[in-house]
């Protein structure tokens, strides 16, 4: 019995490892993981910048053992073993635990090229006489309908702002923050809120350059952009232990910028 019991262990490295690696900031779980000796818990990081966040999401007695459902995500691409973030919780040694290897990919494909290719100017033949003529009235009143439709459009459009106030980025935040205030909000969807106020702050503070883990050291100690940051890091790694809060205090840097602005942005990182 302990015979198979060693044997199980010692492929669970490889269970972790086979599974689809996760991309950059993408939350990715480890379930029913038994490791040896008394119970685990994950380590208080010394160093801010570590690119690598781990949570234990449940633990279950498992005979002289533990079984962990885990929980992780990467900041910088690369191969982790998350023993390295684990520690008993009687202080006792780690020596007898397996490797746990996990791999975090990058998020754009390796040899894609950055910028666009040039395009080549071609020689075009034009038409010529009659039937030139023709094309281009057919052009000018083409024109002169878009003209009227998109002045139409835009006394529409100059209506509609007047009577309804354009969604800001704090009214778009609200919702996902009240969720992790109450405990609520999953950790894919912490992990995505995380992403998004990096890209956010990013941008805006010209970071665009600077590697993620150690922007996001910087924007800890930004007078706007720390205080959400550190509270969400509260929420992810220390449930329950964040106290009462302000969230309109939180979201006050993000009521001047445009809700939709912002997810174009998003959408554009995403696709480039």
């Amino acid at each position: 019995m302990r015979i198979l019991l060693l044997a199980f262990l010692l492929g669970l490295p490889l269970l972790a490892q086979d599974a689809k690696a996760p991309t950059v900031g993408i939350a990715a779980e480890i379930s029913q993981l038994v490791l040896p000796g008394p119970e685990l818990k994950v380590k208080v990081l010394e160093d801010r910048h570590d690119p690598m966040v781990l949570r234990i999401k449940a633990v279950f007695p498992h005979g002289d053992a533990f079984r962990y459902d885990l929980v992780y995500y990467g900041l910088e691409p690369g191969k982790y073993d998350l023993r390295e973030y684990l520690e008993r919780k009687d202080a006792s040694s780690t020596a007898d635990l397996p490797a746990i290897p996990v791999e975090v990919r990058p998020i754009l494909v390796p040899g894609l090229p950055v910028e666009p290719r040039v395009l080549q100017p071609r020689a075009v033949e034009g038409p010529g006489g009659y039937r030139a003529l023709l094309i281009g009235i057919g052009v000018l009143w083409a024109l002169g309908l878009i003209w009227i439709l998109a002045s139409r459009r835009r006394k529409q459009a100059v209506a509609a702002a007047s009577v309804e106030r354009p969604k800001s980025l704090a009214d778009h935040l609200a919702p996902r923050v009240e969720k992790a205030l109450a405990g609520e909000l999953p950790t894919a969807g912490m992990a995505e809120l995380e992403r998004m106020l990096l890209l956010f702050w990013r941008r805006r503070l010209g970071l665009s350059d600077m590697r993620a883990a150690v922007a996001m050291g910087v924007l800890r100690q930004h007078a706007e952009a720390g205080p959400l940051l550190e509270q969400l890091e509260l929420w992810l790694h220390r449930p329950g232990t964040s106290g009462e809060v302000d969230v309109a205090a939180l979201l006050a840097p993000y009521r001047e910028t445009s809700a939709e602005s912002f997810l174009r942005e998003v959408e554009e990182a995403q696709a480039s």
